[in-house]
């Protein structure tokens, strides 16, 4: 019974302090995931916990309320992009869409997509947000 309940609270502090530390990397995730993991259930709960850990991890931070900013004032290109698939976030934009880079921070650049802008991963295209 005290292991439940010991159980019980690690993991509740874990998935806590998941959603104050949204920003954590995948090193972070991973080493969090394992500690859980191992309290939870021994050395084959680490493994899955280090695992599932890394998986949060990778998420992608948010852009900086600045860049939000910009894109969301930022003048509309003069040509309409629309493409047939779903503006998703986490995954990559087509490679018809020219995506244009944040003069002040050259880690994110955004485009006009199916009138929605759109911040994204210059190296990856890959979505980050979608200003609404």
């Amino acid at each position: 019974m005290l292991r439940k309940i010991i159980a019980g609270a690690a993991v509740s502090a874990a998935l806590m302090s998941s959603s104050a530390f949204a920003q954590s990397s995948t090193v972070n995730g991973a080493a969090g995931g394992a500690v859980t993991g191992a309290i939870v259930g021994g050395p084959v709960g680490a493994a899955v916990g280090g695992v599932a850990g890394a998986i949060v991890g990778t998420a992608i931070d948010p852009p900086p309320q600045k860049v939000v900013t910009y894109v969301r004032d930022a003048p509309a290109p003069s040509t309409r992009v629309v493409v047939k698939e779903k503006v998703v976030v986490g995954q990559p934009l087509p490679e018809t869409v020219v995506v244009t880079p944040i003069p002040d921070d050259p880690t994110y650049a955004y485009a006009v997509v199916n009138d929605e802008r759109v911040i994204v991963e210059p190296s990856s295209r890959k979505v980050i947000q979608v200003i609404k």
